[in-house]
């Protein structure tokens, strides 16, 4: 009887040994780091798209193209390369090589962060799996964690393609996409890396209504952002509150025209922005404490720098910020999510 039973407890055994050895909370760390890279990225790509940069490097070299060009005859061909691209050759066609120089930094610098972040993600993800520190039922999420990761690296030259052949920059739909799986790829290393720091005791009920229609509408409001960069729209119009003198200018198409475009941004920005307090407001009473405050006041200063990126015809550090506080803006609506629905799980 006792060799029978042996096959029972084996198992039992070797799970709870698996589960002495699980580090949620260095797992937890080492997901928080990934998602401040991916913000690095989100804040680089957008400088990038700024300087007009992302077509500077016309070559597919996911490895090798990490190297910039080391003496005077590998920036001479790379420069030759970029000259005789859609955009050397109808928007740039007097650039110097200095001014190239400087607009290839940037695209590099975006590459290299997708690179060390492919590498930040996979190699500690081999190590942690080996040393069996992720806890059950976590190893599927860091899969499709990876996964999101290698297709941000597709999207990106997916992207850049798009103006290689018969068009002098990125098309606007392809920079949206990369943008939003970049931010997908943030939230989800921020969501699943709140699981493994959760708290042990069940959680009250907590406001959840909010959740999916202020998600849905920060969505929106995001890829009309990626759209307002991918077309230049920001350059449309320069006052606010009016536009044009009006309130509604003459509208064409809301997804190619740029004026139209710039329209729904800011149509959206005051749906989001009135939204974002009310839902501070309503999180605030039920316990959130300073992600209640964060989310009020990011979104206050999202909307002050757009409406600065705008007045000021889209100066650099100002549309740089405006980016990277709506990033944050969408990392602590995760994490106020995360509070709202959090329920026993292990500390």
């Amino acid at each position: 009887m006792a060799s029978r039973a042996l096959p029972f407890i084996a198992p039992a055994a070797a799970r709870t040994a698996a589960s002495d050895r699980a580090r949620p909370r260095a797992v937890a760390a080492w997901l928080f780091t990934v998602a401040a890279l991916v913000f690095a990225m989100v804040v680089v790509g957008g400088i990038t798209r700024l300087t007009e940069s992302g077509l500077s490097i016309v070559r597919w070299n996911p490895v090798g193209g990490m190297v910039p060009p080391l003496d005077a005859a590998e920036w001479a061909r790379t420069f030759a390369d970029y000259r005789a691209s859609p955009q050397g050759q109808l928007v740039n066609a007097g650039m110097t090589l200095s001014a190239f120089k400087g607009i290839f930094f940037w695209e590099w610098l975006h590459r290299l962060l997708g690179m060390s972040i492919g590498s930040a993600f996979a190699v500690p993800l081999v190590a942690f799996a080996a040393l069996r520190w992720v806890p059950r039922g976590y190893g599927w999420r860091l899969g499709a964690l990876l996964a999101l990761g290698g297709l941000q690296g597709v999207i990106g030259w997916w992207m850049v393609a798009s103006g290689l052949v018969d068009r002098p920059s990125v098309a606007p739909e392809r920079l949206a996409v990369h943008l939003v799986n970049a931010l997908i790829l943030m939230s989800g290393c921020l969501w699943v890396g709140l699981d493994l720091i959760g708290a042990l005791r069940p959680a009250r009920p907590r406001p959840t209504a909010w959740i999916a229609p202020f998600g849905l509408l920060l969505a929106v409001q995001i890829v009309w952002g990626a759209f307002t960069a991918g077309l230049r729209a920001g350059h449309a119009a320069d006052t606010w509150p009016l536009i044009m003198g009006r309130f509604v200018p003459p509208l064409g198409s809301i997804v190619s025209d740029a004026l139209s475009v710039q329209f729904v941004h800011r149509t959206l920005a005051y749906a989001v922005a009135a939204a974002a307090v009310g839902v501070a407001v309503v999180t605030y009473r039920a316990g959130a404490g300073t992600r209640s405050v964060a989310l009020a006041g990011l979104v206050v200063l999202q909307f002050t720098l757009g409406v600065l990126t705008v007045v000021y015809g889209v100066p650099i550090a100002v549309a740089a910020a405006h980016q990277a506080c709506a990033a944050l803006l969408l990392a602590t609506t995760v994490a106020t999510a995360h509070w709202a629905t959090r329920r026993a799980t292990h500390g």
